[in-house]
């Protein structure tokens, strides 16, 4: 039997609370700086959509984007005010950050996932393995090791372990490697990992490189990634009008928005994926307020602490 985190965080506590309104405000005479770090995926379409169509620069910003390999990476950059903003997967450590006191909050959710195959992230599994029958489902991947970016405190993970509960298996019954996404291929080519927790576009590039297959995708809007802001700067106007941008982003990504010519130009050249690896990769889903999504946050908490990765977390 599990005991609870010793220091749980409330979810509510992890969420900004101002900034929830939607700015009229227009460019102004003098622009804003806001540092934004960011990792490069179609999951946040609509920082790169809001960027490429002027709607930052509308709101009297000017948008610094920083890459950054994981999340994770980035948050205590957010935390002591370095960024401003962090657009990438949540993980364990923002939870734990947070429980240690590090200033930041959840603004925003981004890509969902649409719950039906295919989907924009997958669990793929190496060709060998399918072509060999030797996994025909995720429930054969038992004691098999899983790439992740960001290992088993990642965004990915709790995706992952969304997964495996419905072919009743956990975290715990597989084996998580940390492999950052664009080095999945060849760690799935070399054998270093029998499967690998991908988000788009990098699923897409790989089954059409005939290297690996997807074998389930998460359920239906399950979302571990959104924008996390530094706490000082959640309280400023210019957030508020950061997060109208981003709104604005998301509402045009709705219906065939997500797949126009225009929104797979922005993407390519946000990402570094060709038009014609993003015209084959099925789009995520996004709410068009962006709302931080408190049950998939409290959920992903819970993965993580039955996982024994939450700081006091224990189990009997």
């Amino acid at each position: 039997m599990h005991r609870r985190l010793l220091a749980a965080v409330a979810v509510p506590a992890l969420l900004v609370t101002a900034c929830q309104g939607n700015s009229s405000e227009k460019g102004s005479s003098t622009e804003t700086t806001v540092k934004v770090a960011h990792v490069p995926s179609t999951l946040f379409a609509p920082l790169y959509v809001a960027e490429a169509k002027g709607y930052f620069k509308e709101q009297g910003l000017k948008v610094d984007l920083q890459k950054v390999q994981a999340g994770q990476d980035a948050v205590p950059l957010a935390g002591t005010g370095k960024v401003d903003a962090v657009v990438a997967g949540f993980s364990a450590g923002l939870f734990n950050a947070i429980a240690q006191g590090l200033n930041v909050k959840v603004a925003a959710s981004m890509g969902a996932s649409p719950g039906t195959s295919p989907a924009p992230t997958a669990l793929e599994v190496a060709q060998r393995l399918l072509d060999s029958k030797q996994v025909k489902t995720s429930a054969d991947l038992r004691g098999r090791k899983i790439a992740v970016p960001g290992g088993a405190g990642g965004a990915g993970a709790y995706q992952l372990a969304t997964i495996l509960r419905e072919a009743g298996l956990a975290l715990k019954d597989v084996k998580i490697v940390a492999v950052q996404m664009p080095d999945m291929r060849s760690a799935l080519a070399s054998g270093g990992v029998d499967a690998a927790l991908a988000a788009a576009p990098f699923t897409t590039a790989m089954e059409e490189r005939g290297e690996a297959g997807p074998v389930a995708v998460p359920p239906r809007g399950t979302t571990a990634s959104g924008v996390v802001l530094n706490g000082a700067f959640a309280q400023k106007p210019a957030a508020d009008k950061f997060l109208t941008a981003l709104r604005k982003g998301a509402a045009d990504l709705q219906g065939t928005g997500a797949t126009s010519d225009r929104t797979l130009n922005i993407l390519a050249e946000a990402t570094g994926q060709t038009l014609e690896v993003l015209r084959k990769t099925p789009p995520y889903q996004w709410d068009p307020a962006l709302a931080p999504d408190t049950a998939q946050l409290a959920a992903q908490q819970e993965a993580y602490r039955e996982a024994g990765l939450l700081n006091g977390a224990a189990s009997d």
